[in-house]
C-alpha cells in the first residue's frame, strides 16, 4: 500500500498500448510520429518492463524498464509515474522492482541517465553520479 492505495508493480511481457502511450506523454517522451504499435515491441525487447498498477482502479499509474543482454550491464530507461500520483513512493517501488530482478540475473552494474531535478531521488536509492564520466547521445542529422 503507498499512501492509503493499494498500488502493485507487475513485471510484463506485454500491456495496453494506449496506457503505455499515456504514461510517456505524462514524461514528456511522447513524439506524435511515433506509431503506438511500436511499444509492444519496445516492453518485449526489454529486459524487465515494470508496470505500477493502481487497484483500486486497475490503471497503470507508473512505469520503468531496463534494457540489458541479461548477462552484464544494465540501463535503466523510462521511469516514469503520473503527476497525481507522484511522491507517494511508487517510483521508489517500480525502481527497487526493476533492480531486484537485475540482481536476481546478476546483473550489478546497473546505470541510468537522470531527468535534471530527479537527482536525489536516485542518489537517495543507491545511485551516484559517474565522475569522469559524460553521457553522450547519438545524433546522425549533426554529421
Amino acid at each position: 500500500m503507498v499512501d492509503g492505495t493499494e498500488v502493485e508493480i507487475c513485471l510484463v511481457d506485454s500491456w495496453d498500448v494506449e496506457a503505455i502511450e499515456d504514461l510517456y506523454r505524462s514524461g514528456g517522451w511522447w513524439k506524435e510520429e511515433w506509431d503506438p504499435a511500436g511499444l509492444t515491441r519496445l516492453i518485449r525487447g526489454s529486459f524487465a518492463f515494470a508496470v505500477a498498477v493502481e487497484h483500486s482502479s486497475g490503471r497503470a499509474v507508473g512505469m520503468g524498464r531496463v534494457i540489458s543482454d541479461g548477462v552484464s550491464d544494465g540501463y535503466v530507461q523510462d521511469l516514469v509515474v503520473l503527476p497525481d500520483c507522484r511522491g507517494r513512493g511508487i517510483g521508489t517501488m517500480i525502481l527497487s522492482a526493476l533492480l531486484k530482478e537485475c540482481k536476481s540475473a546478476g546483473i550489478t552494474w546497473i546505470a541510468l541517465i537522470a531527468e535534471p531535478g530527479t537527482e536525489t531521488f536516485y542518489t537517495g536509492l543507491g545511485f551516484q553520479r559517474m565522475e569522469g564520466h559524460t553521457p553522450m547521445r547519438w545524433y546522425p542529422e549533426k554529421r
